[in-house]
């Protein structure tokens, strides 16, 4: 079910609207361009461009090209993510889902707390997005990516913002440096004001005076062994099963092959000769599971082969970039960063850069 929640558009300055979403399914796809164009139409479409933005952790956006290589087929899109749902069942042992670990919350707390360490991995492992931009003309959809809409607690309350203009304009680039972890792999909270990145954000909103608009921010050229993702930085999640998913991304296979699992757990069995143990897993396992979710001759089969290609690092489609809102939500012109109550950007490392520190590219636009 999706209701509008709020909708405003100002004589200068972008369609705004606020919509509410009830899953009715723990893993679902709703589109929600095909929403505002039944309930908006031309007032809609007039706009060239727009910016989708997820308050949330556990789902999101594909990026425009991800959608145009699956076709923006919900189906496709649908057996995309089957395919890291295998590679992080629900129930494998997820230590952010030990709840006696959890002592940041109460004991009522830990009693209603969905198990979605899955959900959080797929989220990072598939490259959604906190946001995206898109450029359509026609009737193609853009699909809200629900990965844990429905869980033992209840049923999530989710919301989601969309901003259509008709153009960007470059306020100001930046190049900001953040110390890395020592720690060869692991994940980093950019939120943390000790690192004065989102303070620096916020300075340049307020300096240029943006009420709507977006920062992309990117790794350097330069920079290897790294990712960018938007998330909750919980740190169980962070520190055991993200890093365990960077070491190993099939550690978390409640099902393959007698000969692949032996593998998982014993690499030296491997023979020196053969293939290197990342490539096995990366083909071995892979067969496996697209035989096994039947999707042998598929799109999804030619985005996977294009992953496969890399390291398998690589594989989870970890992304170099996001992008964060800014959103006017009072209507007096003031822009802000637009977050969800446990969304963070977080800096991850496969491996630890030389000199301790990373390289981030910032950029403001605009929009109009």
């Amino acid at each position: 079910m999706i209701l509008i929640d709020r909708h405003t558009r100002a004589a200068k300055g972008p369609f705004h609207a606020t919509l509410r979403i009830k899953p009715a399914a723990r893993v679902e796809l709703i589109d929600v361009r095909g929403k505002l164009l039944e309930e908006f139409g031309d007032e809609f479409t007039r706009y060239t461009r727009s910016f989708y933005i997820s308050n949330h952790t556990t789902a999101g956006f594909l990026d425009q090209r991800l959608a145009e290589l699956l076709e923006h087929d919900g189906r496709g899109i649908k057996n995309y993510l089957q395919l890291f749902q295998e590679l992080f069942p629900p129930g494998a042992d997820y230590v952010h889902d030990s709840m006696p670990l959890r002592t940041e919350l109460s004991e009522e707390q830990r009693a209603n707390e969905p198990l979605n360490a899955d959900s959080h991995l797929t989220f990072i492992g598939a490259g959604l997005h906190n946001s995206a931009s898109y450029e359509l003309d026609g009737a193609e959809p853009v699909w809200f990516v629900e990965l844990d809409g429905v869980h033992v607690g209840g049923i999530r309350q989710r919301r989601t913002t969309v901003l259509a203009y008709d153009r960007e304009e470059e306020v100001e680039r930046r190049r900001l440096t953040v110390p890395s972890s020592p720690h060869p792999i692991d994940a980093q909270n950019l939120r943390d004001p000790g690192l004065g990145f989102i303070g620096v954000l916020q300075q340049m909103v307020e300096e240029h005076q943006v009420p709507f608009g977006r920062f992309d921010v990117s790794l350097a050229d330069e920079e290897q062994d790294a990712g960018l993702t938007v998330n909750e930085y919980e740190p169980l999640l962070m520190d055991y099963d993200l890093r365990g998913a960077l070491r190993n991304p099939f550690r978390f296979m409640a099902r393959t092959g007698k000969e692949v699992r032996h593998a998982l757990r014993d690499p030296k069995s491997i023979p020196a000769k053969a293939i290197n143990f990342a490539q096995f897993d990366a083909v071995q396992v892979l067969n496996q599971v697209l035989d096994r979710v039947r999707l042998r001759d598929s799109v999804v089969e030619r985005v996977v082969n294009r992953a496969v290609a890399l390291p398998v690092s690589h594989f989870l489609r970890m992304k170099r970039a996001f992008s964060l809102p800014v959103l006017d939500r009072g209507g007096d012109g003031t822009g802000e960063i637009g977050w969800g109550t446990y969304q963070s950007p977080i800096l991850v490392q496969w491996k630890g850069a030389e000199r301790r520190t990373r390289l981030l590219d910032v950029r403001l636009v605009r929009f109009v």
